[in-house]
C-alpha cells in the first residue's frame, strides 16, 4: 500500500506557510514516521531532492534535524537510511515509551475536556474502520494522531517532544510489521484510556496507556523476529 496517499502534512504541519526547509524537514518525517521510507532502505540525497521537487539546501538541513532525531543515519556516497532496530533498541524503546507517554496520558488528563475527549473518540472510531478495512496507511496515521492529540493537551512540551521523536525511531518497524502481519494484529486498546479519561483517572489512564505501549511493541518484536 502506498503511504504517501495520506496527507501527513494534515498531521504534523501548521496551517500557515511555512520556509522551505521546515516544509521538506515535515514531509520528509512524515515519510519516515508513516513507512514511505523502510528501515535499511538507502536513498541518495540526490533522489530526495528530486522526489521532494525542493532545493539541496533546504533537503540537507532537513536530514541534518532527522539524522539528529536519530530518524535517518548517514550512509556515506551522499545516501542515508532509516536506522533498523536491533533487540536492544526495543527494550530501550519500550522502557522510554512507557515512563514518557504514560506520564503524559497522566497529566492530559487532568486537563482534557469533554470536547477534547469527543475529539479523540473520532479519531477512535476512525481508527477503527482502518482496522476492519485492513487499512494500513489509515491506521498508522490515525494511530498516530490520537497519542498526539492526547499529549498535547499535557502541557509538557519536553515530555512530548521526546515522545514524538521516540516515534520517529520504531514508526518505520511499526509499518513494516503491520504491512507484514495485517492491521487485526494490532487491536485498539485506546477505548481504556477513554475510559479512563471521561473518569478523569489519571493513574487508571496511565496504566490504560502502559498496557497500550507494551502490547504494540511487543507485536512489533514479534514480528521483526519472525521477519529474522
Amino acid at each position: 500500500m502506498n503511504l504517501s496517499q495520506p496527507d501527513a502534512s494534515s498531521v504534523s504541519q501548521p496551517t500557515a506557510k511555512l520556509p522551505a526547509h521546515e516544509t521538506v524537514y515535515q514531509t520528509l518525517r512524515g515519510q519516515i514516521l508513516f513507512g514511505d521510507l523502510a528501515p535499511g532502505q538507502a536513498v541518495t540525497i540526490q533522489g530526495l531532492v528530486e522526489s521532494l521537487g525542493a532545493g539541496m539546501t533546504p533537503v540537507r538541513e532537513a536530514i541534518r534535524r532527522l539524522i539528529s532525531d536519530g530518524a535517518l543515519v548517514f550512509q556515506g556516497n551522499r545516501r542515508v537510511s532509516v536506522p533498523m532496530l536491533r533487540e536492544s533498541d526495543l527494550s530501550e524503546l519500550i522502557y522510554a515509551r512507557k515512563t514518557i507517554e504514560c506520564q503524559l496520558a497522566r497529566l492530559a488528563t487532568e486537563r482534557v475536556s469533554s470536547a477534547d475527549i469527543a475529539a479523540l473518540e473520532a479519531i477512535d472510531t476512525a481508527l477503527d474502520q482502518a482496522i476492519s478495512a485492513g487499512d494500513v496507511a489509515g491506521y498508522l496515521v490515525q494511530n498516530y494522531q490520537f497519542h498526539t492529540r492526547l499529549y498535547a493537551h499535557a502541557d509538557a512540551p519536553i515530555l512530548t517532544d521526546l515522545a514524538d521523536r521516540l516515534w520517529l525511531r520504531f514508526g518505520p518497524s511499526l509499518r513494516v510489521v503491520c504491512g507484514r502481519l495485517g492491521t487485526q494484529s494490532f487491536p485498539d486498546r485506546h477505548k481504556d484510556i477513554l475510559e479512563a479519561l471521561h473518569r478523569k483517572d489519571a493513574d487508571l489512564a496511565a496504566l490504560a496507556m502502559e498496557r497500550d505501549v507494551a502490547q504494540g511493541m511487543d507485536q512489533v518484536r514479534q514480528g521483526l523476529t519472525q521477519a529474522g
